[in-house]
């Protein structure tokens, strides 16, 4: 009866660690579209697109994130490939990218992109002070 018990307990153990690790992923996705989402908005008001060209823009833009996304997790071991890999891409997409905006918006994509990810780097640094700090304080008022 115990061995009978062991088990079923292991079993319905690993039945609720394993669902639990279903969830994450969708989670992590919606914040990634998010993001995505964001840096898109964030690319079109910095190159002063007007609807016509944010809506060409899009579809483009959304497969340049799908395929970089591919490129690192396929490359991700290999840094100098991985380079080489995201130059190529880049250097594909930027005469895309000239097809939809004109040649100076086209090139300055990627200089928008390199934008938004400083400034989300930087935001993520400050609300791990405030929140670090945040915790040290309380840490001191108990102390």
């Amino acid at each position: 009866m115990k061995k009978f018990l062991l088990i079923l307990t292991l079993f319905f153990c690993t039945g609720i660690s394993l669902h639990a690790q279903d969830e994450d992923p969708a989670v992590q996705e919606d914040q990634g579209s998010r993001i995505q989402q964001r840096m898109q908005e964030y690319i079109q008001r910095r190159l002063n697109m007007n609807r016509a060209e944010a809506e060409r823009f899009s579809p483009v833009f959304i497969r340049y994130l799908f395929e970089l996304k591919r490129t690192h997790r396929d490359f991700k071991t290999d840094r100098p490939m991985l380079q080489l890999k995201i130059a190529e891409l880049r250097v594909r997409f930027r005469t895309e990218f000239r097809q939809v905006l004109d040649e100076r918006r086209g090139d300055r994509v990627f200089e928008a992109e390199g934008e938004f990810k400083k400034i989300v780097v930087r935001e993520l640094q400050q609300r791990e002070i405030q929140r670090r700090g945040g915790l040290r304080r309380n840490r001191s008022m108990l102390d």
